[in-house]
């Protein structure tokens, strides 16, 4: 692998997994150091970051781990639905019913993994992706993933902000159940239906405001709080957490 794309991929992975969050100053210096790699394929690496918007430069900063603001959320489900629709219908058309059968019976014992303090989580994201490729594999239309791909390396990341809310995750695995019911039968109208709530619900919960939560900084030197716009529920939503 060359030095810019080793640069790259653990860069990406960093942000995506929060290691590095919003605001986070990637510093040349810094990062080459602990990367491993000259200055060179690191600015070649933070460029490919850049333009898939995971970074974003900044006056007298350098390089930035990118915001997420409300309104892009909102953006990037408006792009979302209609390709996870299009996809879970070919894919009730196309799919082994047995795979997703047994799919939707380790959704409904997943609430032992969202339980577990012990990666948990993690093992139930695992699962919430296996369910993905596999609908990414029934529906067999390269076109399609092509355009799904940079649409969910952000969702990848965005997907982090229920990790403070297990009952949200309760309720995701019940979705998710109901999608992979609706597949193992070969019903494309129900599958896309249990989508629909799905994404719906999930859109809603990433919008709506969570007084339980506390705030956590994200990360050192953070970006002023970009502006929203106020269309939801009447009022200016507030700015997405990121998980402790």
């Amino acid at each position: 692998m060359r030095a810019s794309d080793r640069a790259y991929t653990l860069l990406r992975s960093d942000i995506v997994e929060w290691r590095l969050a919003p605001g986070d100053v990637l510093a040349e210096v810094e990062q080459s150091a602990r990367l491993g790699v000259s200055r060179t394929p690191l600015r070649e690496a933070l460029s490919r970051l850049v333009a898939e918007g995971l970074a974003s430069p900044h006056a007298g900063r350098g390089v930035v781990v990118s915001a997420i603001s409300l309104a892009a959320v909102a953006d990037l489900f408006d792009v979302r639905v209609p390709l996870e629709c299009a996809a879970v219908r070919l894919a009730a058309v196309r799919g082994d019913r047995t795979v997703f059968a047994a799919l939707a019976g380790e959704f409904a014992r997943a609430g032992r993994l969202i339980g577990d303090d012990d990666g948990g989580q993690d093992a139930y994201y695992a699962l919430v992706a296996r369910l993905d490729q596999q609908i990414d594999d029934a529906a067999g239309n390269r076109y399609l993933l092509q355009a799904q791909k940079p649409i969910r390396t952000h969702l990848a990341r965005v997907r982090r902000l229920a990790r403070d809310h297990p009952a949200r995750l309760l309720a995701s695995a019940r979705e998710h159940e109901q999608i992979a019911l609706a597949l193992s039968t070969g019903n494309a109208d129900l599958a896309e239906a249990s989508m629909r709530v799905h994404l719906h619900m999930s859109l809603h919960h990433l919008l709506a405001p969570h007084p339980d939560t506390p705030r956590t900084t994200p990360g050192p030197n953070p970006e002023p709080a970009p502006q929203h716009r106020e269309e939801h529920h009447g009022r200016t939503p507030p700015r997405p957490r990121p998980p402790q």
